[in-house]
């Protein structure tokens, strides 16, 4: 979700013995850069210094992903690495999450799309980019007519992290309320996908099936946990290959620094483990840069097709952006 109180994953749990050097990492996964959730982006008590669209994150993440481009290499045994025959689109690619799966998708050099309201934002978070590599399209998934066959010709795998506040607020001008995003987007949206679509990962939320239960119920006064849940359900039974990733409270640093190495540096360190688990039971937090990781990683795991995950972040270490690291992880949440 992307909004003032919001729940979203974090990434980074030790499985196996194994580790991978640090060099191999992704510099995003690296820094472990941003750190934020559902009960901040869609609570009232959101300030502003943490707005995804400030000058200080605008300029950091820019920076972020052009120094991220020209020093990682592509990672070949990584089946979320690029490949010639994929292509991502991305809806929700300007948002909190959204903009960290972007960024790491264009570390990866995967192929990738997004339909943004306004076009001009993608330049403004990533900088220019090669159009083989980044392309981008208006539109708006809460109006059908906006989702143009042409949109979807060529695209193998959706990311779907769009979002809106929980409790009323200036986000929601224009009419960009829980049941217009949540529900009637994802449902236009799922309409009008191909159905060659090898997946569609939903990011949706803790607690959307106890959403008439406390405390559930009073970050639900205005539908936002209600309108998610029915746009799982219509993922769920659309017939397309999907997995929906429930993060917690996402937590992210405070935007303070215009140097977001730096800031990464300052609070990246011991919230790396994640927790993955079904059944709507996990309570908790979760990094944005894992939720991020989680919905990249699960395009591509077999068991993770047709499933729903809760994700949070402890202390600890974590998988990175290890495939088969992330892979025991959801294989073990489903035989629990």
């Amino acid at each position: 979700m992307a909004s003032n109180l919001q729940f979203l994953p974090i990434l980074d749990l030790p499985l196996l013995s194994r580790r991978i050097p640090q060099t191999t990492l992704s510099p995003l996964l690296r820094s472990n850069k941003l750190h934020r959730h559902f009960y901040l982006d869609h609570s009232p008590y959101r300030g502003s210094a943490t707005s995804p669209s400030s000058p200080a994150v605008v300029h950091a993440l820019k920076e972020a992903v052009q120094s991220s481009i020209s020093e990682t290499t592509d990672d070949a045994d990584s089946p979320a690495a690029a490949s010639s025959s994929k292509l991502v689109l991305v809806v929700g690619g300007s948002g909190g999450v959204g903009q960290l799966i972007v960024a790491s998708l264009l570390n990866r050099k995967v192929k990738s799309r997004l339909i943004l309201r306004d076009p001009e934002k993608a330049t403004i978070l990533f900088g220019e980019q090669d159009q083989e590599i980044l392309q981008v399209r208006k539109g708006d998934t809460r109006n059908p007519g906006d989702l143009e066959p042409s949109i979807f010709e060529g695209v193998t795998h959706v990311i779907c992290c769009t979002g809106t506040t929980a409790f009323p607020s200036r986000r929601w001008d224009g009419d960009n309320t829980p049941e217009r995003v949540d529900w009637e987007g994802v449902r236009n949206l799922v309409d009008v996908l191909p159905r060659t679509l090898k997946r569609i990962v939903l990011v949706s939320s803790v607690g959307v099936t106890k959403f008439n239960e406390l405390p559930w119920s009073i970050m639900n006064l205005f539908g936002v946990l209600k309108y998610k849940k029915m746009g799982e359900d219509f993922v769920r039974e659309s017939g397309l290959p999907f997995t929906i990733i429930r993060p917690g409270r996402l937590t992210d640093g405070p935007y303070t620094s215009y140097d977001l190495n730096t800031l990464l540096r300052a609070t990246a360190g011991e919230r790396r483990a994640v927790l993955i688990g079904q059944g709507d039971k996990l309570v908790g937090e979760v990094s944005r840069l894992v939720v991020a990781e989680a919905c990249i990683q699960a395009l591509d795991i077999e068991c993770a097709e047709g499933e729903i995950f809760e994700i949070n972040s402890v202390k600890g270490d974590g998988p990175g952006t290890d495939p088969w690291q992330w892979r025991e992880l959801f294989n073990d949440a489903r035989t629990r």
